[in-house]
């Protein structure tokens, strides 16, 4: 015969994995649970121990109608929570899909099984898009370590190669870096740091790092490679990269068309300025990093956008246009 104290766990258990708003379980439910696991009881006390779980904090509702029974009020995670979070797994790039199936597996535990049923017939894992580094989770902790550490990694960063023949080869190029942050941008996961050979930020995937390593020497000071000076600040980086291309940080003045002003301000939030120019057009100024990625951004929106400074940008953007033009000539 369990003790009570099991019992009260166990009606715990029944009602955090079977039961939610639209299936609440019965006393008859929990007393028929209660036996497949060898405890037998009295339908009156399992009141007294939704009343213990009650009080000691646990959110457990009683309902009458659609049908009498119990369910959890309350959970850590919610299910519109859960649901951003195996979407947000489920389409993350970075996660290989064995590592994504188990990890999904994990989410389903915080809703009940009926929930969980539902979240799974909603998710679609597009396996082609997904990594095949299985180090994945390893180099995410290592870096993290190391970043809190202070200290400097070595590893191997692996690119696939192109060729006539569509022969499948790789190539792989040593790094040793000064690691300051990472960052998940544009459905990839970026290592932020600095290559020892340069006095500047690179950017790297951690789905094509390979073998990585923690060495004894310490990571350079960020105020050395950067304008941050004490501690690196990722919210201010990230907002500066476009595509994740790293190039020296400036200010850009851009002559929009009206119709672009939700885009850009959802880009750049709602407090950046907008400056009316004309009926149609309004001028913005925005805090970039002058890079391909900024341009390929800009040329996304066609003649919608015009750069009006620094001539440096407005001449990268012509000349792409100009490229893009000849192609299709002839």
């Amino acid at each position: 015969m369990a003790s009570s104290k099991v019992k009260t766990l166990l009606i715990y258990k029944y009602l955090k994995d079977f039961s939610d708003e639209s299936n609440p379980l019965s006393t008859t439910d929990l007393i028929s649970l209660l036996e497949k696991d060898g405890v037998k009881c009295e339908r009156k006390s399992i009141y007294a121990d939704v009343q213990t779980l009650n009080s000691i904090g646990f959110d457990i509702v009683s309902t009458k109608s659609p049908k009498r029974g119990f369910f959890m009020g309350t959970r850590k995670f919610e299910l519109p929570e859960v649901r951003l979070l195996t979407d947000a797994v489920s389409s993350a790039g970075f996660i290989t899909p064995d590592k994504t199936k188990v990890l999904l597996e994990k989410l389903e535990t915080l809703v009940s099984k009926n929930q969980a049923n539902e979240l799974v017939s909603q998710v679609y894992i597009d396996s082609n898009a997904k990594c095949d580094n299985e180090e994945i989770y390893y180099v995410i902790d290592f870096l993290h370590e190391a970043i809190l550490n202070k200290k400097m990694v070595k590893f191997s960063y692996k690119r696939r190669n192109i060729d006539k023949e569509n022969h499948k080869s790789y190539t792989e190029k040593t790094f040793k870096v000064s690691p300051y942050a990472l960052i998940w941008k544009n459905d990839h996961y970026y290592l932020v740091c600095n290559n020892a050979k340069y006095d500047n930020l690179m950017n790297l995937r951690l789905d094509r790092i390979r073998r990585i390593c923690m060495l004894d020497e310490p990571a350079r000071d960020v105020s050395e490679v950067s304008d941050y000076d004490g501690s690196f600040n990722v919210a201010d980086y990230s907002s500066q990269m476009f595509n994740m291309f790293s190039g020296e940080k400036g200010q850009v003045k851009l002559l929009c068309h009206l119709d672009l002003r939700e885009e850009i301000m959802d880009r750049f939030g709602s407090k950046i300025p907008l400056k009316a120019i004309d009926l149609d057009h309004f001028e913005t100024t925005i805090n970039a990093a002058i890079s391909e990625g900024l341009v390929s951004w800009i040329m996304n929106f066609g003649d919608r956008i015009k750069v009006t400074e620094p001539a440096e940008l407005a001449e990268k953007v012509r000349i792409r246009a100009e490229k893009i033009s000849n192609l299709y000539k002839g």
